[in-house]
């Protein structure tokens, strides 16, 4: 089904003014519609108060209404029990989380892509300082999976598989059923970084089977400071909490303490409740349009914007040609350009907003002989029209300066 794009962008604020941005970096953090907005202005203005702690009126209303979006995003991901879900400030935090509890110790390995995000390669770095190995998959030539390459690489030794599950740097995503089936049946667990994921296409944890997954809300539509961690209830259980304190424990004394059961156990202090009722507000919105409807959106708009370029000299994507491979992302040199330089004359000439430099994957540029790239990243309010905007804009960038 057609997404009504017109009507869509309604929704968002800074789309109805008179001279709207044409806001090509959702892979960054994405517009919020008013619909999320209104769900943050309600905690403040409806029920600012503590939940979880008191019991009286307002702090049972605070209580009530971030379980209720516990369900909400648990529907959202098809988790089996919202128990199973957490509330971090992104996937940054979700990811730190798992690599700080798990339990790794030396000699057992982390098998990651060439692809990684800093945050689900830094926190493998630094458990290599108590003897964890990291495991580095390369991709094949044109950036997508090496299925055969993963499975060869696959050994006893490999606890945890931690793999991006849609790339930031160029929209490709891994065959993820056949990812988890192969390492479950090397004894090892999975955990996915969906922050470019689950904002795009349907995800089903429990047809997956995936162990653990991550995502920011931010780039789905949600709050700022606000993420998912999805973890299985039974290995959530066997999980040491990473961060303690308030709200994390049962009962202390001076020297013991009861912890809390998950998800209780791995949210510590006060919580961004607005920010989680937010999220969950957003979760609603996406699942009203549809995630498959989004997905069939950015095809469209990735076809176009990857055909109406072809013919600029020098232009070269990063990642597979064809456009159904890479989502909503086009990531991109121009030979003799700065991406930089790009970016900057794109927002000046037409205010054409994207993103430009090594997108926190810098150890794929590095390892390629790379500064950076330029990267179009679309979304469900961007236009046919936007996409004709940018092609006629970058065509003409690219001859002046060449």
């Amino acid at each position: 089904m057609a997404l009504k794009v017109e009507k869509i962008r309604q929704d968002f604020p800074i789309l109805t003014k008179p001279k709207p941005p044409i806001y090509f970096d959702n892979a960054c953090v994405t517009m919020k519609p008013v619909q999320v907005i209104q769900a943050i202005n309600r905690y403040y203005n409806e029920f600012p108060a503590c939940g979880g702690r008191s019991l009286h009126r307002l702090g049972r209303m605070v209580t009530e209404e971030v379980e209720k979006a516990r369900a909400i995003v648990q529907k959202f991901f098809g988790a089996k029990n919202p128990k199973e879900i957490i509330f971090t400030k992104n996937t940054t935090e979700g990811i730190n989380l798992i690599a700080n509890s798990l339990g790794l110790k030396a000699g057992d390995t982390v098998l990651t892509t060439d692809k990684e995000h800093n945050s689900n390669l830094i926190p493998w770095q630094v458990l290599g300082k108590k003897g964890v190995k990291h495991k580095i998959l390369p991709s094949n030539p044109d950036n997508t999976f090496d299925l055969n390459g993963f499975e060869n690489a696959m050994d006893k030794s490999v606890k945890l598989v931690s793999m991006v599950h849609t790339s930031n740097l160029d929209g490709v995503s891994i065959p993820a059923e056949e990812v988890i089936k192969i390492a479950h049946d090397n004894g090892a667990l999975v955990l996915l970084d969906a922050a470019q994921s689950a904002p795009h296409k349907e995800i089903d944890v429990r047809k997956l089977d995936v162990d653990f997954l991550a995502c920011s809300g931010h780039k789905m539509l949600g709050p700022s400071g606000t993420g998912i961690l999805y973890g299985k209830y039974h290995l959530l259980e066997q999980l040491s909490p990473f961060i303690v304190g308030g709200d994390t424990v049962i009962d202390t004394t001076y020297t013991t303490a009861t912890m809390e059961k998950p998800p209780e156990r791995f949210e510590a202090g006060l919580q961004d409740y607005a920010g989680i009722i937010g999220l969950a507000e957003a979760t609603k919105y996406l699942s009203n349009i549809g995630l498959r409807n989004i997905s069939a959106h950015e095809a469209e708009l990735n076809k176009k914007i990857t055909d109406g370029t072809r013919s600029i000299a020098g232009l070269k994507i990063i990642g597979p040609v064809d456009p159904t491979l890479r989502s909503g992302i086009f990531s991109f040199n121009i030979s003799g350009m700065d991406p930089h330089d790009i970016a900057m004359l794109l927002d000046r000439s037409a205010g054409i907003a994207i993103r430009s430099g090594a997108h926190c994957v810098h150890s794929w540029f590095n390892a390629h002989g790379m500064k950076g790239s330029a990267r179009v990243s679309l979304y469900l309010y961007n236009t046919l029209s936007e996409c004709d905007i940018f092609i006629e804009s970058l065509t003409k960038i690219a001859k002046f300066i060449r």
